[in-house]
């Protein structure tokens, strides 16, 4: 990772610490640090020529507006590195844009198309490649969406089964441009638990009774 140690600096004082707001659901510090490593692994995997600056910066802003607006949190987090004037002095006008829609397309789907390498990379860096990592993040995200709704767990991991069959099953929306062997095997074994719900329901439930005090911390955040 050949990064400006300036920009690196910057990043780790003002913008990583923000993210302990984002706890919850897969959005912290820890998915950021992992996005960015995984984008350089994907950059060295697939021998890809890009600046990687650029590609820092966006991997790091990614889902910093996810606590401000969890569904528009794409768009939330371009406005707030736009609004970043000392991140941006490190780069010229048409990086700028090509960074600030990266942010964006880090989303991207089977209905909308990254619009530079950048976006593809770090979209691709933002999925998951250990399954239990995705359950945890997955049955804490549906709790956080769902607890002024429900209070039972059997709900939260029907929709955790139904997201997740729907980004990762057969014919699903999540877009991978640089699938490499890490994220192969992940999708495979996914695959299978998802054609196995009564299997699902099993796993997430185990994770439920280990991860009781976080669910429990997320049911108080939302109903105080």
């Amino acid at each position: 990772m050949k990064v400006n140690p300036k920009i690196t600096k910057y990043i780790e004082e003002n913008i990583l610490t923000k993210y302990s707001k984002n706890n919850y659901g897969g959005h912290g510090k820890d998915h950021i640090l992992e996005v960015i490593k995984r984008s350089f692994e994907i950059i060295d995997e697939f021998n890809l020529d890009v600046n990687h600056d650029i590609i820092y910066v966006v991997a790091a802003y990614h889902d910093i507006g996810y606590q401000e607006n969890p569904d528009e949190h794409e768009s939330v987090s371009s406005q707030l590195f736009l609004d970043d004037e000392n991140i941006k002095n490190f780069f010229n006008a048409e990086e700028i844009q090509i960074i600030s829609e990266a942010i964006v397309d880090h989303r991207a789907s089977l209905e909308y198309e990254a619009r530079s390498i950048y976006g593809k990379i770090v979209s691709s860096a933002d999925r998951e490649t250990s399954v239990e990592r995705m359950l945890l993040r997955s049955l804490l995200y549906q709790t956080e969406r769902h607890a002024s709704k429900t209070t039972t767990i059997n709900d939260i991991i029907e929709a955790s089964y139904k997201k997740l069959s729907s980004k990762f099953g057969k014919n699903g929306y999540a877009k991978m441009y640089y699938p490499d062997q890490k994220y192969k095997d992940y999708l495979t074994e996914m695959q299978e638990l998802l054609n196995n719900k009564e299997k699902f329901h099993e796993r997430e439930l185990n994770l439920s009774q280990k991860h009781q005090k976080e669910i429990d911390a997320i049911f108080q955040k939302v109903l105080a």
